[in-house]
């Protein structure tokens, strides 16, 4: 976000702009909805990298350390990371070896994929993900300015975009 906030709404301006050059008005609601929730989530990064960064983290590092706390074994392949992150194998090996130079978490060779390798969180990693999730909740993940009635229809509304894009099937 910018240092100092703009004098104007970006988003309402290229709604504008956007009508008075191509002068369709149905397209509009579609672009500045989506271009918003681009604006939002580069601020939410930004905001999620500071406060994960005081823990040695990124917030790509810190997902993949939640992804292997969630999990009942604490590893996972990196192929299966990169699924569930929707990384590129190459963003997940590297996510991976950041969090093994950190001592967060131990590449460790895939005994089902002799090719593939599995990463599995240190105790250390423990420590350094829960002190960033306890400092994330504390800043309520960005979005303490909404009520929680207006965080479940935010999620509501995003989930229906995520199931028609296909990022999961619905459950039975």
């Amino acid at each position: 976000m910018p240092s100092v906030p703009l004098r104007f709404d970006p988003i309402r301006r290229a709604a504008h702009l956007w009508q008075t050059r191509w002068g369709t008005a149905s397209e509009v609601p579609a672009m500045a909805a989506a271009t918003s929730v681009m604006r939002v989530q580069q601020a939410l990064l930004a905001d999620f990298d500071a406060v994960v960064g005081r823990h040695g983290l990124t917030f790509a590092r810190y997902e993949a350390l939640v992804l292997l706390a969630f999990t009942s074994s604490g590893r996972l392949p990196l192929s299966t990371m990169g699924a569930r992150l929707m990384v590129h194998p190459t963003s997940v090996t590297n996510i991976v070896r950041r969090l093994a130079d950190s001592g967060f978490v131990e590449r460790l060779p895939n005994p089902q994929d002799g090719r593939g390798a599995l990463a599995a969180i240190t105790p250390a990693g423990v420590a350094a993900m829960e002190s960033a999730t306890r400092d994330l909740v504390d800043a309520g993940f960005g979005l303490g300015m909404l009520s929680r009635d207006e965080q479940d229809q935010l999620f509501a509304l995003l989930r229906k975009v995520r199931l028609a894009r296909g990022d999961f099937t619905p459950e039975g």
